[in-house]
């Protein structure tokens, strides 16, 4: 299991941070993440996820990824 911790830009609310966990829940492999108003603490699979994966959830949801 791999840990990483993503500075997001964008989120100002408890609807950003739902977004955003929304988001990551469709990624194969995340096995847990603790999102608050800008970052997000991932913990995930690396023989089924990839930081690049994350990255890009977060981005399509509307928000920068800053790390």
């Amino acid at each position: 299991m791999a840990e990483t911790t993503v500075k997001i830009e964008g989120m100002s609310c408890q609807h950003c941070v739902m977004a955003v966990k929304k988001a990551l829940g469709t990624v194969p492999g995340i096995l847990e993440s603790n999102v608050q108003v800008g970052s997000a603490l991932v913990k995930y699979d690396e023989s089924k996820a990839k930081e690049s994966d994350i990255k890009t959830v977060i981005e399509k949801a509307g928000y920068k990824v800053v790390k």
